[in-house]
């Protein structure tokens, strides 16, 4: 070799060695992981919920809503906030609860009583119609967190954006009218979608066609929530699979969320929850492609655009690439 070529050897080895290194450390990263898996349990039944506590579920939603009957309500509440205060280790699934709706008069004293001993790490909001009914509850919420002296914040919300028709036909409306809204958009984790109250409220025969697939009006309820959750930097979660006894069908719904750009996905029974687990990990060929992404990238730091096997890639492809890296980041135990 020529010493004339020597120098650039070097700094092609150079590159590739800190493109290597830029890798690895994207991968041992621990940003705030996606919860692939949401778990409902009935607020008012020890037995599911320890069923469900026992689970890889990365949360559990204890719910105060629809599965809860009304004269049940107040011991759900008193369980609920025990299981809250009691329940603290690390490995454990997320708490979060599903609280009533904004437009009921149930939420005020739903926050109250959850609140009283052990606040959880997020309530999941039903039924609303609207982004204008988040700043009420966001306010609620700060009020809540200072009198147990948390950080701003720190309770985040899981909106079900989809219950209602006003619900659907205002999602567009969502970074419109939170943008400006600095402390109620970070608060929210994430968009989901429901077809069941909605189904209910549209006097609708069928959610699906005959070959399975969604009708047009609840396939435009999904599409609305993925567009409304990646505009506000949030999560899209997908709905439930309400046969939980149907492997196939649950299959099949989690290779659609994720194609689409779903990152979790809600349920209702344990045994959904390592299908669902497993449907939103990055394969081995994935996390490799996405570690030769971000060293392709870094081999070149003021490019826009590198070429990867054959093939121009760009900004877009390395943010994908470190999503995967990132959502590869797990608990051995949790998995």
């Amino acid at each position: 070799m020529s010493p004339a070529r020597r120098p650039a050897r070097r700094a092609l080895r150079a590159r590739r060695g800190a493109g290597a290194r830029a890798a690895a450390r994207v991968e041992r990263a621990s940003p705030a992981l996606a919860l692939r898996s949401w778990l409902f349990v009935p607020g008012d039944s020890e037995r599911k919920q320890e069923k469900a506590l026992a689970s890889a579920a990365d949360a559990v939603i204890l719910d105060l809503e629809d599965s809860v009957a009304a004269p049940q309500l107040a011991a759900a509440r008193r369980r609920v906030g025990e299981l809250l205060r009691s329940v603290r280790a690390r490995g454990r699934p997320q708490l979060w609860v599903r609280a009533n709706a904004p437009s009921s008069d149930l939420l005020r004293e739903d926050l109250e009583a959850v609140f009283a001993d052990g606040p959880p790490d997020g309530i999941v909001l039903p039924k609303v119609s609207g982004p204008g009914e988040l700043p009420p509850v966001a306010r609620r919420l700060a009020t809540l967190e200072a009198r147990l002296g948390m950080e701003p914040g720190a309770t985040r919300l899981l909106i079900i954006a989809t219950e209602t028709p006003a619900g659907v036909l205002s999602l567009a409306q969502y970074p419109t009218v939170l943008g400006p809204m600095t402390g109620v958009r970070q608060r929210i984790a994430g968009l989901t979608w429901g077809g069941e109250d909605l189904s209910t409220a549209l006097g609708a025969l069928a959610q699906r066609e005959a070959g399975g697939a969604l009708t047009f009006t609840f396939q435009l309820a999904r599409t609305q929530c993925l567009l409304a959750a990646v505009a506000l930097g949030a999560q899209a979660i997908d709905g439930v699979c309400t046969d939980f006894r149907d492997a196939a069908r649950l299959q099949h719904e989690l290779d659609a969320a994720r194609r689409d750009g779903f990152s979790g996905k809600l349920a209702i029974h344990p045994e959904q929850i390592a299908t669902i687990n497993a449907a939103f990990a990055p394969t081995e060929a994935e996390r490799e492609h996405a570690r030769r992404v971000v060293a392709a990238f870094a081999g070149a730091p003021a490019a826009g655009v590198v070429s990867l096997d054959g093939r121009m890639i760009d900004r877009p492809h390395l943010l994908q690439a470190q999503r995967i890296l990132a959502s590869a980041q797990r608990e051995p135990d949790r998995s």
